[in-house]
């Protein structure tokens, strides 16, 4: 009989603990349902406020303005660099245009024409030494240009535009030095402007093509010169084989060993090279 007892006390246990769990449960939904009825009256927007009045620009003009130097007035470190990545950059232009690189190549490279070596020396020796013969030339060119612009533009004594005033001096007295009157004249008339009052006053952007024509025109005259003995050297082999009645065999097999030792009997390397430096000797 207890035991029976017992097993109907549990189960009626067993039905109010189920009872009590169906009800928490009810409670639960009933309340997140609820919850969930909920609304709420969102806020009225508010007014759009009124545009605040621009500020007054810096400085007088209100533009743009970039400046370069250092806080103290000296060179940035920046800014330096930068100058010095753009100018290896255009470093061959201003090699070829501003300095006497494009006469002693073309003086060597007629010379070379002359000798009816058209690979030897290759163009890399001819640069080579074109290269180097410039830097020796204008070595007091840019010796100036370092006293007088670079340096105190490193210092902090001046700021980059009046470096890029004063650098530009001892380059433009070089090419005036070297270039003719006509050829000014020429590109002055091309580009529609007044004749200048001084030499100091012809713009670079005229100077610069001027010294290239001088240049070359000196170049072409110097090559003509070295031409010269080398062409009769070949009309004296050509009517020699013509005579002979050897018209088969090529003339320049037969003038080209007496060109290259007139060359080195008269010392033509050297003879060139002294020429090249001797005709920039007035004016640098």
């Amino acid at each position: 009989m207890s035991a029976a007892v017992d097993v109907r006390r549990a189960r009626h246990g067993l039905a109010l603990a189920a009872v009590l769990l169906f009800a928490i449960a009810a409670l639960l939904l009933l309340g997140a349902a609820a919850g969930h009825a909920t609304t709420f009256d969102p806020p009225a927007p508010s007014a759009p406020a009124a545009p605040s009045a621009p500020a007054a620009p810096d400085g007088d003009g209100g533009g743009l303005s970039i400046d370069i130097n250092g806080q103290d007035g000296g060179s940035s470190t920046a800014v330096t660099t930068l100058i010095g990545i753009t100018l290896l950059s255009v470093a061959p232009s201003l090699l070829l245009m501003l300095s006497s690189f494009t006469k002693i190549f073309v003086v060597l490279a007629m010379t070379r024409n002359a000798l009816s070596l058209p690979s030897i020396p290759p163009n890399q020796v001819l640069a080579g030494l074109a290269l180097f013969l410039s830097l020796f030339i204008m070595a007091p060119v840019i010796s100036e240009i370092n006293s007088l612009a670079v340096q105190p533009y490193l210092n902090g004594d001046i700021n980059f535009d009046a470096a890029l005033d004063t650098g530009t001096g001892p380059l433009q007295q070089f090419m005036l030095a070297h270039t003719r009157e006509e050829d000014i004249a020429l590109m002055t008339r091309a580009a529609g402007q007044e004749n200048p009052e001084t030499p100091e006053s012809v713009p670079l952007t005229t100077l610069i093509p001027a010294f290239m024509i001088s240049e070359l025109r000196a170049a072409f005259i110097i090559g003509f010169v070295i031409f010269v003995p080398f062409l009769v050297i070949d009309l004296v082999v050509s009517a020699a084989l013509m005579s002979m009645g050897m018209m088969m065999l090529p003339p320049v097999m037969i003038s080209l060993p007496f060109k290259i030792l007139l060359f080195i009997l008269v010392d033509g390397w050297g003879l060139i090279i002294t020429s090249l430096v001797n005709s920039y000797q007035g004016g640098t």
